[in-house]
């Protein structure tokens, strides 16, 4: 006859409580299968796959080794806070770039707006001066007929997203029925000259292209 006495509430062979690191690793699986049923990735305007075969994300601009890492990524709070970040700066910017609703026989006009479009964004130097620059490439397949998109520079202190700082600027581009998109620019003076500051519409192939020039900023004289 045994005289062990069994701890009160004791479990034969129970584990202990899950460690947190296990609980990080449980979360993020059920966030990746959440991810996989409700998201088609190749619709997701900040997905792309980089030259060395690993996944980026160009809101948050982190990397990740497979498409199921990107996908938990986008369910974590760093993604959606991102993406609220994003579309408040899209909806100061639309208010600030495009113009009022047009009031015909006392209806307003109303715009449905259709997504962001496509986009590209090239860092490139000037053959000439050497002097660095950007060329965007934006794709408005579904542009309204007859309308041309319109881009301008908005400084940091007329949005009221991001917290205002004299190092930025942005660079802002709206065409109906899409959101209006803005990239964050460094605020150098850019290039006035009208063989730097392109602006181009194919109408064609509904393509918007914009390229520019930052001016150099002088050095310190040598004697």
């Amino acid at each position: 006859m045994s005289n062990r006495q069994d701890r009160p509430g004791g479990k034969t062979g129970g584990g202990g409580a899950a460690t947190a690191q296990q609980e990080a690793i449980d979360r993020k699986e059920r966030l990746r299968k959440l991810a996989m049923e409700t998201i088609d990735i190749s619709k997701d305007p900040y997905f792309i796959r980089n030259n060395v075969g690993q996944y980026e994300c160009k809101l948050c601009l982190t990397v990740h080794p497979t498409e199921a890492n990107y996908l938990a990524h986008t369910q974590a709070k760093r993604h959606q806070q991102n993406l609220g970040r994003r579309a408040a700066m899209d909806a100061a910017a639309a208010s600030s770039l495009l113009p009022a609703p047009v009031v015909s026989a006392g209806l307003k006009r109303k715009a449905i707006r259709i997504g962001r479009p496509g986009y590209k964004v090239i860092k490139q130097r000037d053959p000439e001066t050497g002097g660095r620059g950007l060329f965007f490439e934006i794709e408005y397949p579904e542009i309204e007929e007859g309308m041309q998109p319109r881009q301008r520079f908005m400084s940091a202190y007329e949005q009221r997203v991001d917290p205002p700082s004299k190092d930025w600027q942005y660079c802002i581009f709206a065409a109906e029925p899409y959101e209006t998109i803005a990239f964050k620019i460094p605020s150098t003076e850019v290039e006035r000259d009208p063989r730097r500051l392109i602006t181009s519409w194919d109408s064609d192939r509904k393509v918007f292209t914009f390229s520019l020039v930052f001016k150099e900023r002088a050095g310190p004289k040598k004697n």
